[in-house]
């Protein structure tokens, strides 16, 4: 009998992810590409054949964490010299030869604009035994076009495994930013901005939907500032955008994060409006409540404005839900300052909103024009003030929805309950409604994916409570 083929042992792959959504989606997109090159992914650090860190450079703290996950690893790369180690992202487009001296046993350090180089560079680092270092031009070092074609944007097989829900996914509508915001490291390490063609969004949502994808989330630095110029000179809005993607056959919900409050168009809010299958729900983060503020930190608006522009959304959307980001402690950030932005969220009423201290980040305007003047205690009180206010706010607002009935999509098991006792083959399940608030109720896991009806029958801060109803009217709502 002749010998049977063996197949060679896949090598490990094990990955974590610091950051945004948009990291979520590169790491989706590198796990792919390394699949074809016979990875496979392990949750066991131990074991693994490479080690990857996909970085944020947002705040200080991520930077941190990551530094300190390559120190704790050094020794396993003395215990097994073939591991391959490497860092990617936003860090590694900042840091760029800063990570190979810091930890010199790391092997690829590669920059957003060229992760679909991953499976190539391992190859190269073991086979030349040194580091390789592939990263985008910096904003400075040649014409917007130069720069533009640095940050490439690659296409690539999705990968359903690595998503925390198989019924959930982003995609990507535009990569890098124009903005500038002084704070923000983020024009530096991800490029400008640039639109990708509608034709290939609308083909990557119906992949997603043949893999069962129900809810995708539209994602961009700025997404609301999406526009897409054709050669024959017609333009793609992120509203047109969305009416081609409600008609993806499969896809039932559609979201879209963050935008900017100076795009906030009405041809877009009244698309929001229109299209059943898109989300009620827009965050338009606002950072700061104090002009002053607002202007040092080149936001380009001014409280009045982005109240403007939150009452004409609220006029077309009626029960929409708007949620905000928050920056305490902003260079130059008095108390009179904080108490503006105080103001802001008692007036707004978000349903919630992402707070964070200060980090002055090297590279940015922010860094070197201002003083970090305020006192790390200070931050961290008006950041307790600020999420205590939004806390309460959130609970007013969803004892609201208590008696009535609400539209769910299942996502899954609900991550702080376990199984209750005699209650076989049922557990508490967690989902969303249409905006975007978390419900978790009792049903069997058949539920997860499906969209179903749940009475609320009580609420916290950030959690709505309830019952689904008979099975009947589930069966009818899904």
């Amino acid at each position: 009998m002749a010998d049977q083929p063996t197949s060679h042992p896949r090598k490990k792959l094990y990955i974590e992810t610091v950051g945004c959504q948009m990291n979520v989606l590169d790491s989706e997109l590198v796990v792919a590409r390394l699949r074809d090159d016979g990875y496979e992914l392990t949750t066991d650090i131990e074991e693994a054949d490479a080690i990857l860190y996909n970085t944020c450079s947002v705040r200080q703290h991520a930077e941190d964490k990551i530094y300190s996950a390559l120190g704790r690893i050094k020794q396993l790369k003395k215990r097994k010299p073939e591991l391959s180690i490497g860092v990617l992202g936003c860090m590694a487009q900042k840091d760029q030869n800063l990570i190979l001296k810091r930890a010199p046993h790391v092997d690829i350090v590669v920059g957003p604009g060229q992760l679909a180089r991953v499976p190539e560079l391992l190859t190269i680092a073991k086979a030349e035994a040194k580091p390789q270092l592939a990263v985008s031009l910096a904003r400075t070092a040649g014409s917007r076009d130069d720069v533009t074609s640095s940050f490439d944007n690659y296409d690539s097989d999705r990968e359903p495994s690595v998503r925390p829900s198989p019924f959930q996914a982003y995609l990507r509508v535009m990569m890098g930013c124009d903005k500038f915001c002084t704070y923000c490291i983020v024009p530096s390490v991800r490029g400008p901005e640039q639109s990708r063609p509608p034709d290939g969004i609308v083909a990557e949502a119906r992949a997603l939907a043949g893999q069962g994808v129900k809810e995708i989330t539209l994602i961009g630095q700025t997404v609301n500032s999406y526009k897409f110029r054709e050669p024959d000179g017609r333009t793609t809005r992120l509203s047109d955008l969305l009416a081609r993607l409600h008609d993806v056959e499969g896809v039932e919900r559609i979201k879209f994060i963050t935008n900017f409050p100076n795009d906030m168009t009405d041809d877009l809010l009244q698309a929001v409006r229109d299209l059943p299958k898109v989300s009620r729900y827009i965050h338009v983060p606002a950072q700061s409540g104090c002009d002053l503020v607002l202007k040092r930190m080149k936001r380009m608006y001014t409280v009045g404005f982005y109240e403007d522009m939150l009452a004409r959304l609220r006029e077309t959307i009626p029960g929409s839900s708007v949620s905000s980001d928050f920056i305490v402690g902003f260079c130059g950030e008095t108390d009179e300052s904080f108490q503006k932005t105080i103001g802001l969220v008692e007036r707004s009423r978000f349903k919630n909103s992402f707070i964070f201290k200060y980090s002055p980040r090297t590279g940015t305007k922010a860094d070197d024009l201002f003083a970090d003047d305020v006192p790390e205690e200070v931050k961290k009180r008006r950041n307790h003030e600020l999420l205590e206010l939004q806390t309460a706010i959130s609970l007013e607002d969803n004892m609201e929805f208590v008696g009535r009935e609400t539209t769910v999509l299942v996502e899954g098991r609900s991550r702080s309950t376990t199984r209750r006792e005699g209650w076989d083959g049922v557990d508490q399940l967690s989902g969303r409604t249409h905006c975007d608030r978390i419900v978790v109720f009792d049903g069997p896991e058949r539920l997860i994916g499906r969209m179903v009806q749940v009475r609320i029958e009580n609420a916290s801060g950030v959690t709505l409570f309830g019952q689904v109803v008979t099975a009947e009217r589930i069966a009818s709502s899904v």
